[in-house]
């Protein structure tokens, strides 16, 4: 699991990185909020475009600053820091994954895209609403490096990552029409919820196994 050990956590340096992830994780929220809006809850694709790409390139930049800080931190304090220093570099890569399929979504939106029945276009608007509710979620977690916190959130995106693979799999298997829109918005929650619960790994699991806290 991460050991952000007092000297990490003390050293200004260190503490900027934490910040810059957390800021990550906030705009991914506030892009995936508004991504699902325009694809389920019938805002204008338009009225978001500005905010969420210029979001998106807000997301990358910080990325690669928070990059630029590991090469500075680790040459500075020596391998004691690598093992956080490789996990914030997952961590990060995480964040600006959420913001690429929130792009995806945002397609989807644009493209006018039919998702199905009204029974299927529902269940999008709470699952989206519950992957929503984790991204805010895990902010909160990692900020406050709570571990209890971060193995309820793994169980609650397992959850919705299961449901998303249900409903893409009867998607393909029943098809009909909108079976193509809705799978692909299943399969885009699902990644976002991933990236998500990759980010609780990072409490909870040991560097070597990062990310595959759910694999056999």
């Amino acid at each position: 699991m991460a050991n952000w050990t007092q000297n990490d956590g003390e050293n200004a340096g260190f503490a900027d990185i934490l910040r810059n992830f957390s800021s990550m994780l906030q705009d991914g929220r506030h892009i995936f909020d508004a991504a699902t809006n325009a694809l389920v809850g019938g805002t204008d694709p338009e009225t978001i475009r500005e905010d969420l790409f210029s979001t998106d390139e807000r997301i990358n930049q910080t990325e690669q600053r928070i990059r630029r800080q590991i090469v500075v931190h680790g040459t500075v304090h020596g391998a004691q820091t690598f093992p956080s220093l490789l996990i914030m570099m997952s961590l990060a890569k995480d964040a600006e994954r959420i913001g690429d399929y929130c792009k995806n979504i945002f397609d989807l939106a644009v493209l006018g895209a039919d998702l199905g029945s009204q029974e299927d276009r529902a269940a999008l608007i709470q699952r989206k609403d519950r992957v929503s509710e984790v991204l805010g979620r895990a902010r909160d977690m990692f900020d406050a490096q709570d571990e209890d916190r971060a193995r309820a959130l793994l169980a609650d995106c397992d959850e919705i990552e299961n449901e998303c693979d249900d409903a893409l799999e009867r998607a393909l298997r029943e098809g009909g029409p909108g079976a193509a829109g809705f799978a692909l918005a299943n399969r885009y929650l699902k990644r976002v919820a991933s990236h998500t619960a990759n980010v609780a790994t990072s409490l909870v699991m040991p560097l070597d196994k990062l990310d595959f806290f759910d694999e056999p």
